[in-house]
Protein backbone atom coordinates (compact mmCIF):
# COMPACT_ATOMS: atom_id res chain seq x y z
CA UNK A 1 0.00 0.00 0.00
CA UNK A 2 2.79 2.71 0.61
CA UNK A 3 4.73 1.71 -2.37
CA UNK A 4 1.10 2.30 -4.21
CA UNK A 5 0.91 5.35 -2.81
CA UNK A 6 4.57 6.10 -3.70
CA UNK A 7 4.30 5.62 -7.00
CA UNK A 8 1.35 7.42 -6.88
CA UNK A 9 3.12 10.57 -5.61
CA UNK A 10 5.71 9.79 -8.07
CA UNK A 11 3.40 9.66 -11.03
CA UNK A 12 2.19 13.28 -9.74
CA UNK A 13 5.83 14.81 -9.54
CA UNK A 14 6.37 14.06 -13.84
CA UNK A 15 2.49 15.58 -14.36
CA UNK A 16 4.14 18.84 -12.47
CA UNK A 17 7.31 18.38 -14.36
CA UNK A 18 5.78 18.47 -17.72
CA UNK A 19 3.19 21.07 -17.18
CA UNK A 20 6.08 23.06 -15.10
CA UNK A 21 8.44 22.70 -19.04
CA UNK A 22 6.04 23.88 -21.04
CA UNK A 23 4.47 26.58 -18.99
CA UNK A 24 8.81 27.97 -19.16
CA UNK A 25 8.49 27.53 -22.74
CA UNK A 26 5.32 29.25 -23.28
CA UNK A 27 6.51 32.09 -20.54
CA UNK A 28 9.62 32.28 -22.63
CA UNK A 29 8.03 32.29 -25.93
CA UNK A 30 5.65 35.62 -25.12
CA UNK A 31 8.91 37.21 -24.57
CA UNK A 32 10.68 36.89 -28.01
CA UNK A 33 9.35 39.60 -29.42
CA UNK A 34 11.46 41.55 -26.74
CA UNK A 35 14.46 39.63 -26.56
CA UNK A 36 14.04 37.42 -29.20
CA UNK A 37 14.53 33.81 -29.29
CA UNK A 38 18.10 33.39 -28.49
CA UNK A 39 18.58 36.06 -26.14
CA UNK A 40 15.01 34.34 -23.90
CA UNK A 41 17.76 31.22 -24.54
CA UNK A 42 20.26 32.81 -23.18
CA UNK A 43 18.61 34.20 -20.44
CA UNK A 44 16.88 30.51 -19.53
CA UNK A 45 20.57 28.72 -19.60
CA UNK A 46 22.37 31.42 -18.03
CA UNK A 47 19.92 31.88 -15.10
CA UNK A 48 19.51 27.85 -14.76
CA UNK A 49 23.23 27.76 -14.28
CA UNK A 50 23.38 30.18 -11.90
CA UNK A 51 20.39 28.55 -9.80
CA UNK A 52 21.64 24.68 -10.28
CA UNK A 53 25.72 25.95 -9.63
CA UNK A 54 24.58 27.59 -6.43
CA UNK A 55 22.27 24.73 -5.49
CA UNK A 56 25.09 21.98 -5.99
CA UNK A 57 28.48 23.85 -5.51
CA UNK A 58 30.28 21.50 -7.83
CA UNK A 59 33.59 20.48 -7.58
CA UNK A 60 35.30 22.15 -10.51
CA UNK A 61 38.59 20.45 -10.33
CA UNK A 62 40.15 17.09 -10.08
CA UNK A 63 38.62 15.26 -13.61
CA UNK A 64 40.57 13.59 -16.08
CA UNK A 65 40.98 15.71 -19.39
CA UNK A 66 38.84 13.41 -21.39
CA UNK A 67 35.94 14.09 -18.64
CA UNK A 68 36.16 17.61 -19.00
CA UNK A 69 36.36 17.33 -23.10
CA UNK A 70 32.45 15.29 -22.47
CA UNK A 71 31.30 18.11 -20.39
CA UNK A 72 32.42 20.95 -22.51
CA UNK A 73 30.73 19.07 -25.37
CA UNK A 74 27.48 17.96 -22.85
CA UNK A 75 27.04 21.88 -22.35
CA UNK A 76 27.39 22.80 -25.98
CA UNK A 77 24.56 19.81 -27.21
CA UNK A 78 22.53 21.40 -24.49
CA UNK A 79 22.78 25.03 -25.51
CA UNK A 80 22.51 23.61 -28.96
CA UNK A 81 19.07 21.92 -28.12
CA UNK A 82 17.75 24.70 -26.24
CA UNK A 83 18.86 27.32 -29.26
CA UNK A 84 16.84 25.13 -32.00
CA UNK A 85 14.36 24.50 -29.82
CA UNK A 86 12.96 28.35 -29.54
CA UNK A 87 14.37 28.90 -33.29
CA UNK A 88 11.54 26.25 -33.71
CA UNK A 89 8.82 27.40 -31.14
CA UNK A 90 8.79 30.91 -32.62
CA UNK A 91 7.85 29.56 -36.08
CA UNK A 92 5.70 27.05 -35.03
CA UNK A 93 3.15 25.81 -32.73
CA UNK A 94 5.28 24.84 -29.03
CA UNK A 95 3.08 21.10 -29.25
CA UNK A 96 4.32 20.29 -32.85
CA UNK A 97 7.92 21.18 -31.95
CA UNK A 98 8.13 19.10 -28.50
CA UNK A 99 6.22 16.09 -30.93
CA UNK A 100 9.05 16.48 -33.89
CA UNK A 101 11.94 16.85 -30.73
CA UNK A 102 10.88 13.38 -29.46
CA UNK A 103 12.88 11.82 -32.89
CA UNK A 104 15.96 12.36 -31.31
CA UNK A 105 15.64 10.22 -27.66
CA UNK A 106 13.51 7.36 -30.64
CA UNK A 107 16.39 7.25 -32.93
CA UNK A 108 18.66 7.01 -29.81
CA UNK A 109 16.42 3.94 -28.86
CA UNK A 110 16.37 2.30 -31.96
CA UNK A 111 20.29 2.61 -32.18
CA UNK A 112 20.73 0.57 -28.88
CA UNK A 113 17.83 -1.57 -29.21
CA UNK A 114 18.41 -5.31 -30.49
CA UNK A 115 14.46 -5.29 -31.34
CA UNK A 116 12.18 -5.73 -34.21
CA UNK A 117 9.53 -3.83 -32.49
CA UNK A 118 11.08 -0.85 -31.73
CA UNK A 119 11.77 -0.34 -35.33
CA UNK A 120 8.33 -0.43 -35.93
CA UNK A 121 7.52 2.36 -33.24
CA UNK A 122 10.10 4.73 -34.71
CA UNK A 123 8.61 4.21 -38.03
CA UNK A 124 5.45 5.05 -36.52
CA UNK A 125 6.86 8.11 -35.21
CA UNK A 126 8.66 9.30 -38.39
CA UNK A 127 5.26 8.31 -40.66
CA UNK A 128 4.00 11.13 -37.96
CA UNK A 129 6.91 13.85 -38.41
CA UNK A 130 6.21 13.23 -42.36
CA UNK A 131 3.23 14.20 -41.47
CA UNK A 132 4.38 17.03 -39.83
CA UNK A 133 6.34 18.31 -43.43
CA UNK A 134 5.06 21.03 -44.98
CA UNK A 135 4.49 18.88 -47.87
CA UNK A 136 1.69 17.44 -46.01
CA UNK A 137 0.73 20.51 -43.63
CA UNK A 138 1.17 23.66 -45.72
CA UNK A 139 0.31 25.81 -42.59
CA UNK A 140 3.75 24.36 -40.74
CA UNK A 141 6.63 26.60 -41.39
CA UNK A 142 9.55 24.66 -42.90
CA UNK A 143 12.13 26.55 -40.83
CA UNK A 144 10.91 25.77 -37.63
CA UNK A 145 9.98 21.94 -38.57
CA UNK A 146 13.74 22.19 -39.66
CA UNK A 147 14.66 23.87 -36.28
CA UNK A 148 12.72 21.46 -34.34
CA UNK A 149 14.27 17.81 -35.78
CA UNK A 150 18.18 19.89 -34.96
CA UNK A 151 16.81 20.11 -31.82
CA UNK A 152 15.46 16.19 -31.30
CA UNK A 153 19.17 15.76 -32.98
CA UNK A 154 20.59 17.68 -29.95
CA UNK A 155 18.11 15.74 -27.78
CA UNK A 156 19.65 12.30 -28.64
CA UNK A 157 23.16 13.49 -27.86
CA UNK A 158 21.97 14.93 -24.66
CA UNK A 159 20.60 11.51 -23.99
CA UNK A 160 24.14 9.85 -24.72
CA UNK A 161 26.51 12.19 -23.39
CA UNK A 162 24.61 12.90 -19.97
CA UNK A 163 24.97 9.30 -19.36
CA UNK A 164 28.61 9.71 -19.93
CA UNK A 165 29.06 12.83 -17.63
CA UNK A 166 26.90 10.98 -14.95
CA UNK A 167 29.49 8.27 -14.94
CA UNK A 168 32.15 10.57 -14.42
CA UNK A 169 30.48 13.51 -12.18
CA UNK A 170 29.07 12.85 -9.03
CA UNK A 171 25.79 13.27 -8.37
CA UNK A 172 24.31 16.10 -10.46
CA UNK A 173 27.48 18.15 -10.75
CA UNK A 174 28.01 17.34 -14.08
CA UNK A 175 24.55 19.12 -15.33
CA UNK A 176 25.34 21.82 -13.18
CA UNK A 177 28.54 22.28 -14.78
CA UNK A 178 27.53 21.79 -18.09
CA UNK A 179 24.28 24.23 -17.68
CA UNK A 180 27.08 26.78 -16.83
CA UNK A 181 29.30 25.50 -19.93
CA UNK A 182 26.20 26.39 -22.35
CA UNK A 183 25.50 29.48 -20.62
CA UNK A 184 28.85 31.00 -21.54
CA UNK A 185 28.28 29.76 -24.57
CA UNK A 186 25.25 31.02 -25.56
CA UNK A 187 26.04 34.59 -24.17
CA UNK A 188 27.81 36.10 -27.05
CA UNK A 189 24.91 35.34 -28.95
CA UNK A 190 22.28 36.33 -26.85
CA UNK A 191 23.62 39.77 -26.51
CA UNK A 192 24.11 39.75 -30.12
CA UNK A 193 20.62 39.36 -30.64
CA UNK A 194 18.98 41.60 -27.48
CA UNK A 195 21.87 43.64 -26.36
CA UNK A 196 20.58 45.83 -23.65
CA UNK A 197 17.19 44.33 -23.10
CA UNK A 198 18.84 40.85 -21.14
CA UNK A 199 19.65 43.35 -18.45
CA UNK A 200 15.84 44.95 -18.13
CA UNK A 201 14.66 44.34 -14.69
CA UNK A 202 11.87 43.44 -15.82
CA UNK A 203 13.21 40.67 -18.36
CA UNK A 204 15.73 39.40 -15.72
CA UNK A 205 13.01 38.75 -13.55
CA UNK A 206 10.63 36.86 -16.35
CA UNK A 207 14.10 34.80 -17.76
CA UNK A 208 14.47 33.83 -14.22
CA UNK A 209 11.09 32.59 -14.15
CA UNK A 210 11.57 30.55 -17.33
CA UNK A 211 15.03 29.28 -15.67
CA UNK A 212 12.94 27.79 -13.06
CA UNK A 213 9.95 26.80 -14.56
CA UNK A 214 11.56 25.17 -17.62
CA UNK A 215 14.90 23.66 -16.42
CA UNK A 216 15.58 23.91 -12.02
CA UNK A 217 11.86 22.63 -11.03
CA UNK A 218 11.77 20.07 -13.73
CA UNK A 219 14.76 18.36 -13.16
CA UNK A 220 14.14 18.68 -9.53
CA UNK A 221 10.71 17.16 -9.62
CA UNK A 222 11.91 14.02 -12.50
CA UNK A 223 15.16 13.28 -9.92
CA UNK A 224 12.75 12.90 -7.24
CA UNK A 225 10.15 10.75 -9.24
CA UNK A 226 13.03 8.35 -10.57
CA UNK A 227 14.15 7.41 -7.41
CA UNK A 228 10.57 5.30 -6.72
CA UNK A 229 9.24 4.92 -10.45
CA UNK A 230 10.65 2.19 -12.82
CA UNK A 231 12.19 3.81 -15.88
CA UNK A 232 9.74 2.30 -18.14
CA UNK A 233 6.25 4.14 -16.13
CA UNK A 234 8.81 7.51 -16.35
CA UNK A 235 9.16 6.95 -20.53
CA UNK A 236 5.13 6.30 -20.90
CA UNK A 237 4.63 9.33 -18.94
CA UNK A 238 7.43 11.55 -20.81
CA UNK A 239 5.31 10.36 -24.04
CA UNK A 240 2.17 12.40 -22.84
CA UNK A 241 4.31 15.74 -22.64
CA UNK A 242 3.69 16.41 -26.45
CA UNK A 243 -0.42 16.42 -25.82
CA UNK A 244 0.65 19.01 -22.41
CA UNK A 245 2.27 20.89 -24.49
CA UNK A 246 -0.47 21.06 -27.05
CA UNK A 247 -3.16 22.09 -24.31
CA UNK A 248 -0.98 25.14 -23.10
CA UNK A 249 0.08 26.84 -26.34
CA UNK A 250 -3.25 26.73 -26.40
CA UNK A 251 -4.55 28.31 -23.46
CA UNK A 252 -1.35 30.20 -23.19
CA UNK A 253 -1.06 31.82 -26.79
CA UNK A 254 -4.17 31.18 -28.44
CA UNK A 255 -2.11 28.14 -31.03
CA UNK A 256 -4.39 25.95 -32.72
CA UNK A 257 -3.36 22.84 -33.98
CA UNK A 258 -5.15 21.44 -37.38
CA UNK A 259 -6.63 17.72 -37.57
CA UNK A 260 -3.29 16.18 -39.51
CA UNK A 261 -1.08 17.89 -36.52
CA UNK A 262 -3.13 16.28 -34.17
CA UNK A 263 -3.11 12.96 -35.40
CA UNK A 264 1.11 13.21 -36.25
CA UNK A 265 1.74 14.04 -32.07
CA UNK A 266 -0.66 11.69 -31.58
CA UNK A 267 1.22 8.85 -33.55
CA UNK A 268 4.56 9.63 -32.03
CA UNK A 269 3.21 9.61 -28.37
CA UNK A 270 2.20 6.13 -29.52
CA UNK A 271 5.40 5.51 -30.60
CA UNK A 272 7.05 6.95 -27.74
CA UNK A 273 4.87 4.85 -25.09
CA UNK A 274 5.36 1.63 -27.33
CA UNK A 275 9.43 2.22 -27.04
CA UNK A 276 9.09 2.60 -23.29
CA UNK A 277 6.88 0.25 -22.72
CA UNK A 278 9.69 -2.35 -24.69
CA UNK A 279 12.41 -1.59 -22.36
CA UNK A 280 13.29 -3.54 -19.51
CA UNK A 281 11.40 -3.59 -16.84
CA UNK A 282 13.82 -2.10 -14.44
CA UNK A 283 14.04 1.24 -11.57
CA UNK A 284 15.57 3.79 -11.99
CA UNK A 285 19.19 4.43 -9.32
Amino acid sequence: MDQGKSQGSAVGLVWLSMVSTQLGSTLAKSLFGQVGPLGMVCLRVGLAAVVLVAWQRPRWRGYSAPAYRRLVLFGLTLATMNSCFYLAIARIPIGVAVAIEFSGPLLVALIHSRRWLDGLWVGLAAFGIGLLSPFHTASLDGVGVGFALLAGVAWGLYVILSAQVGREFKGSEGLALAMAVGGLALLPLGLASAGQALINPRILSLGLGVALLASALPYSLEMAALRRLPVTVFGVLLSLEPAIAALIGFLGLGETLTPVMILAILLIMVAAAGIALCQPHRSAP
